[in-house]
């Protein structure tokens, strides 16, 4: 299934049903007196977070969802029936905007959390609500309200703890197929990865993280040379950035610094925010360094960088090193969750008693 992460869609509540001008008729009661009922609601319309979609391709098709009206009043204090809702399953991670002002109006962030985008009108009152002492046979009544109705755009952020950054074949498919249970495709060229994959990394028992594979970046995609860097808002969330280098490229005219340097350049141009994550060196392709040369080409690599943070050397293909930078991760993003909670872990994957 094609992979969307936006969609615009207009929604329309329903109209709220008018009120009734009615007079009670029966026999041997010549001045009953007023019975017009008032009208119902018009429908609601509800987004709900629903774990089980991982992608906005059911809006790009449908674009109009309309509530149903509200019945209107009728005689013998008979009051109309409220229109039928409508509730639209979106994934988990979805920000709903408007789309004309670009204002974000609602984010789900939690599976189940359902919320109102679109009030129904109200009911009109019928001529039952007007009566009083003075006015024994009021012939008032009021419309309904018209429902709500808007154009938003759906941008889905996808909900993951970790996410791969670095250049097309540079190995992070290769990484997430080894580590994870995504399969996504890896071929010998460039840009095999077109859209986000998730994978869930199991570490233990009820011990697991999300990671993010999102399309390689090249020097000039703030500009839109390759994929541009339209995918590189599925990052935002993360708690943790794993740059991922070809410690050995084919070209051998290729300069893995120089590529490491366009590839942060494109971050920070792209977000502060994200540019300012925690993040993680991992130097990929081991395998195809012979092991004598491998230290000293790790050094400098590291020294021409410039780089202070953690370094991690690895070879998705043969596993090699992978392990220890998975426990590293997962110790990482249970400090993190830990520290946005206040010390007690809100997130089950990453209780204490899930480690015994």
């Amino acid at each position: 299934m094609k992979f969307v992460d936006e969609a615009l869609i207009d929604v329309a509540a329903g109209d709220g049903g008018n009120g009734c001008v009615s007079f009670r008729h029966e026999k041997y009661k010549e001045f009953g007196g007023p019975d017009g009922g008032d009208g119902g609601r018009g429908g609601h319309v509800y987004a709900v977070a629903d774990a089980n979609l991982n992608t906005l391709v059911d809006y790009r098709y449908a674009r109009r969802h309309e509530a149903k009206r509200g019945q209107h009043g009728m005689g013998s204090d008979r009051f109309g029936a409220a229109g039928e809702d409508v509730t639209l399953k979106m994934p988990v991670g979805t920000l709903i905007c408007d789309a004309q002002t670009g204002e974000v109006l609602h984010e789900l962030l939690r599976p189940g959390e359902k919320i109102m985008i679109a009030k129904g009108g109200e009911g009109g009152h019928g001529n039952l609500r007007f009566k009083s002492a003075i006015n024994r046979a009021p012939r008032q009544k009021t419309p309904g309200k018209p429902g709500e109705q808007k154009s938003l755009k759906l941008e889905l952020k996808v909900l993951a703890d970790v996410g791969l950054l670095g250049m097309p074949n540079a190995g992070k498919s290769t990484f997430i197929a080894a580590v994870s249970n995504a399969r996504p495709k890896i071929a010998d060229y460039p840009f095999t990865t077109l859209y986000p994959n998730l994978g869930v990394v199991r570490v233990g028992p009820q011990q697991s993280f999300v990671v993010a594979d999102i399309p390689g970046l090249i020097e000039g995609a703030s500009e839109g040379a390759g994929l541009g860097h339209q995918f590189l808002r599925h990052l935002q969330r993360t708690r943790l950035l794993l740059h991922i280098v070809d410690l050995a490229p084919f070209d051998e005219e290729t300069d893995p610094v120089e590529q490491a340097r366009a590839i942060v350049q494109e971050l920070k141009k792209y977000d502060q925010a994200l540019y300012e994550k925690p993040r993680w060196l991992v130097l990929n392709k081991l395998d195809m360094v012979p092991p004598q040369e491998r230290a000293a080409r790790v050094q400098d690599f590291v020294r021409r960088l410039r780089w202070k943070g953690p370094v991690y050397e690895i070879s998705a293909l043969t596993r090699e090193g992978c392990q220890p930078l998975i426990h590293a991760i997962y110790e990482h993003i249970r400090g993190a969750q830990q520290a946005e909670c206040g010390g007690a872990p809100a997130d089950p994957r990453f209780a204490p008693e899930a480690q015994e």
